[in-house]
C-alpha cells in the first residue's frame, strides 16, 4: 500500500500543492491509486481490452519473456538516453500516445500531459476523441508544437476543418489511426453504459460518491465532451457516447487512397497507427509516410491477433530501412521500451502508463511516470553494456528469448 502522505494534494492551508511522489517507484503503483480514485466506467475503459482481452494482456506478458544479457566491468559513465523521433530531438524514445476520453480520467487531463510532455522533453499526442481541444492545448502550452491524432470520418468536411484546425494549433505532425474503421466488442464499456459526462445514473452516483477528488476537479471545469467534436461537427451540439459517434462517423470504407488524400492534405510529418502485418508495412512504407507504429490498440480492437512486441521485428527487419518504425502496446516499464528498441524500434508510444499516472495524480503524476520510464531505461541500458540509446541493438538480448 502507498503511504497516504503521497496522496495529500492540498497544504495545511487547503492550498493547492505538488504532492511527494518520492515513495512511487512503478508505473504499478499508480495504476493502484488511479483505480481507487477514477470513476469505474472510466477506469474499465483505460484498463481494459476487446472480447476476452487475450491480446491486451499478451502486449504486457509477452514483454517479460525477453530477457536482457547482463554485461560487467564496462564504463557506464556519459550515459544518454536522448535521440530523435521523425527528426524531433526527444529526451528519451517515449512519446505519449492518443488516447480517448483523456479528460475523464482526471479534469482537463489532455492540458496536463501537454504540460507533463513538454517539460520533460517528449511529444505529446492529442486523440481526435479527447475531451480538451487542439485549440485548449495550444493555448495552454503557449503553443509549444504537439501531434495531432487523427480519425478518418465519413464527412470529410469535417475531416479538412480538423485538419486546418490542427495546422492552425501548431501540431508538427499528424497520426493518422487505420485500425479503428469499426470499433471492437469492449464488453466493460457495453456493461458500464460509457459516456462523457457520465450518466445520473444510481450505480454512477453511488460510484461517484467514492470519487470527491474527481467530482470537484470536474465541477471546476468546463470541458467534460468530445472538444473537438461538439460544435465543429455539423449538427453536433452535444456528444455524450464515443460508440455511438464511432457507429454513426467512422468510415468502414478507409482505404491507401483515404492515406494518399490526407498526407496532401496535411503537407507534413505523417505518422501511420495501427500496423500489425508486414504487408501492410509495406504499403505504409510506399505511401511516403515518415513513421508507423506496430501497435494493435492496445489490445482493444482485434482480440487474438499478436501483441505489438511480438509484431515488431518481422516489420522492423522488413521495412526499418525504408520508414522510422515505433511501437506501442504494454509498455510499462523503461526495460520494456529498452527491449523495443532493441527489436528494432527507433520509438515507442505510452497509453495507459500514461493515464494511470494521469488518473492518479494529475499533471505531477505524468510527470512522475515519465521519471520511472527514464530512470528504469538508463540504470537498466547500463546494466548491458550501453551508453547511448542510439547503440541498442538486439545484441543486448539473450537469445532464444524473442
Amino acid at each position: 500500500m502507498i503511504m497516504n502522505d503521497c496522496e495529500k494534494e492540498t497544504n495545511a492551508e487547503g492550498n493547492p500543492h505538488v504532492p511527494d511522489l518520492s515513495k512511487i517507484t512503478t508505473i504499478e503503483d499508480l495504476r493502484v491509486i488511479a483505480k481507487r480514485r477514477v470513476p469505474r466506467m472510466f477506469y474499465d475503459y483505460a484498463d481494459s481490452g476487446s472480447w476476452t482481452e487475450g491480446t491486451y494482456r499478451a502486449n504486457e506478458s509477452d514483454f517479460q519473456k525477453i530477457k536482457l544479457r547482463q554485461r560487467v566491468a564496462v564504463n557506464m559513465q556519459g550515459r544518454s538516453t536522448a535521440t530523435t523521433m521523425i527528426g524531433q530531438p526527444v529526451s528519451m524514445p517515449v512519446a505519449i500516445a492518443p488516447t480517448g476520453m483523456t479528460g475523464m480520467q482526471h479534469a482537463d487531463g489532455e492540458i496536463l500531459g501537454a504540460k507533463a510532455a513538454k517539460a520533460f522533453g517528449v511529444p505529446f499526442t492529442l486523440s481526435t476523441m479527447s475531451i480538451c481541444s487542439l485549440e485548449d492545448i495550444a493555448e495552454s502550452t503557449d503553443r509549444h508544437p504537439f501531434w495531432f491524432q487523427l480519425y478518418v470520418m465519413k464527412d470529410r468536411d469535417f475531416i479538412e476543418r480538423l485538419i486546418e484546425r490542427a495546422k492552425a494549433a501548431n501540431c508538427s505532425a499528424l497520426q493518422l489511426t487505420l485500425d479503428l474503421q469499426v470499433l471492437g466488442q469492449r464488453h466493460k464499456d457495453i456493461k458500464n453504459g460509457l459516456t462523457a459526462p457520465p450518466k445520473p445514473t444510481l450505480a454512477n452516483l453511488i460510484n461517484l460518491a467514492t470519487k470527491p477528488g474527481w467530482c470537484m476537479g470536474m465541477l471546476g471545469t468546463k470541458r467534460r465532451s468530445f472538444g473537438n467534436i461538439v460544435g465543429h461537427a455539423k449538427n453536433v451540439g452535444d456528444l455524450s457516447s464515443l460508440s455511438s459517434w464511432t457507429a454513426e462517423q467512422f468510415d468502414p470504407t478507409l482505404s491507401w487512397a483515404d492515406v494518399e488524400w490526407i498526407k496532401k492534405l496535411w503537407g507534413g510529418k505523417l505518422i501511420l497507427k495501427g500496423i500489425m502485418d508486414v504487408e501492410d508495412a509495406r504499403l505504409a512504407a510506399s505511401s511516403g509516410a515518415d513513421a508507423l507504429i506496430v501497435s494493435n490498440h492496445g489490445g482493444r480492437q482485434l482480440d487474438g491477433a499478436q501483441s505489438s512486441i511480438e509484431a515488431l521485428p518481422a516489420i522492423a527487419e522488413a521495412v526499418g530501412t525504408e520508414i522510422e518504425v515505433w511501437m506501442d502496446g504494454g509498455i510499462r516499464s523503461g526495460q520494456d521500451v529498452l527491449k523495443a528498441r532493441a527489436l528494432g524500434a527507433r520509438g515507442t508510444m505510452i497509453g495507459r502508463s500514461f493515464l494511470y499516472a494521469l488518473g492518479a495524480y494529475g499533471e505531477a503524476g505524468v510527470t512522475r511516470a515519465l521519471e520511472i520510464l527514464h530512470r528504469e531505461l538508463d540504470i537498466t541500458m547500463a546494466f548491458c553494456g550501453r551508453t547511448q540509446i542510439d547503440q541498442v541493438d538486439s545484441s543486448i538480448l539473450l537469445p532464444g528469448t524473442f
